[in-house]
């Protein structure tokens, strides 16, 4: 058995107001406020890099754990990063003292941390030598959203943020079982045009606009998620849930979207508000979403030993991931839920 025994995040002490979006946006407030679900999101100073922000999540996870025990390290953080070309993973390896360990960078976009978890049980269980596993990354991809570009405003939510998860053998809540679907239609949906062997920064032939996240043809793609979407949401959940458990969901541990987009899965899954979390005083970090979720599901009592938690999340490309956990005990850090909390 692989379990979940520790899970922690790094929250800045920034934020940036659902009325400051509206400002820049030229939006009417309750249009960010209430249709996309920005009262507030966190955003890190500028000298506060995604490793920095592993590293913090990190420290809070092993705290009373000798670093030499940890085999392994996956960084499950932004693609965006200190550096381009750069393995994060093996960075942080050395910045938190795993001198036991072996890291690796993996990425699935928003969906990282519910592969991750995916992939580290495959590895724990063919490899018996793999005891302890650490999943970390850092978020600062709040820094790549132009609110000047209407085309782009579903990505207005994106934040920033660190997460941490330990994984152990024979202890913790149960990682059962996941479910994963890709979709190469959507992998030029949105894309940063500068920076890549396309269009290197060094060749000058960018402006400032192709430095952040763009949607080229964004009614095509709405098009073709209004078709597929859901119904991939729906299909990863229900297969991971029936392959794990023999009992209903219990809570689900959803990335930050729009207020409509949650409630109708909910409500297609049958399942309450109260079931769930939403973040909408903290945005959208990417993989961390499902970290932080369960965090304050812990905080207000709405999970407990026996429940059948799901993780889902659906990042760019496409990538829609579920994965189900057997709760059986507290493991988050509370004290790394800061004032955004009840804020």
């Amino acid at each position: 058995m692989i379990g979940l025994t520790r899970a922690a995040v790094w929250l800045p002490d920034e934020v940036e107001t659902g009325r400051s979006i509206a400002l820049m946006a030229d939006l009417p407030l309750h249009v960010v406020e209430e249709k996309m679900g920005i009262i507030q999101k966190c955003r890190a100073k500028a000298d506060m890099h995604p490793s920095m922000m592993a590293i913090e999540a990190g420290k809070s996870v092993l705290e009373g754990h000798d670093p030499e025990s940890v085999d392994m390290i996956i960084w499950t953080g932004s693609e965006y990063k200190d550096y381009n070309v750069w393995s994060a993973g093996i960075y942080v390896q050395e910045a938190l003292g795993l001198k036991n360990a072996f890291a690796f960078d993996m990425a699935a976009r928003c969906s990282t941390n519910v592969v991750g978890l995916k992939v580290a049980k495959a590895m724990m269980m063919a490899d018996k030598n793999l005891n302890k596993v650490l999943l970390c990354g850092g978020h600062r991809t709040g820094d790549l959203v132009n609110y000047k570009d209407p085309k782009s405003r579903f990505l207005y939510n994106l934040s920033d943020g660190g997460s941490a998860m330990l994984l152990e053998r024979d202890k913790g809540n149960e990682i059962l079982d996941s479910c994963v679907i890709t979709d190469g239609s959507f992998s030029e949906d949105v894309i940063i045009p500068a920076g890549g062997t396309r269009k290197p920064t060094r060749s000058g032939e960018y402006t400032e606009e192709d430095t952040y996240l763009q949607v080229p043809d964004i009614t095509g793609m709405r098009e073709r998620l209004a078709e597929k979407s859901l119904q991939n949401f729906m299909k990863v959940i229900k297969t991971a849930a029936h392959s794990s458990m023999e009992k209903p969901i219990d809570y689900l541990s959803l990335l930050h979207m729009k207020r409509s987009a949650h409630d109708d899965l909910l409500g297609r899954l049958e399942l309450s508000g109260e079931q769930s979390t939403y973040l909408d005083r903290y945005g959208h970090f990417g993989a961390p979403d499902q970290v932080l979720s369960l965090g304050l599901a812990e905080r207000y009592g709405k999970v407990k030993s026996g429940d059948h938690v799901m993780l889902a999340s659906a990042g760019i490309g496409y990538t829609w991931s579920a994965l189900s956990i057997k709760w059986t005990e507290n493991c988050f850090i509370q004290n790394t839920i800061n004032h955004y909390e009840g804020a």
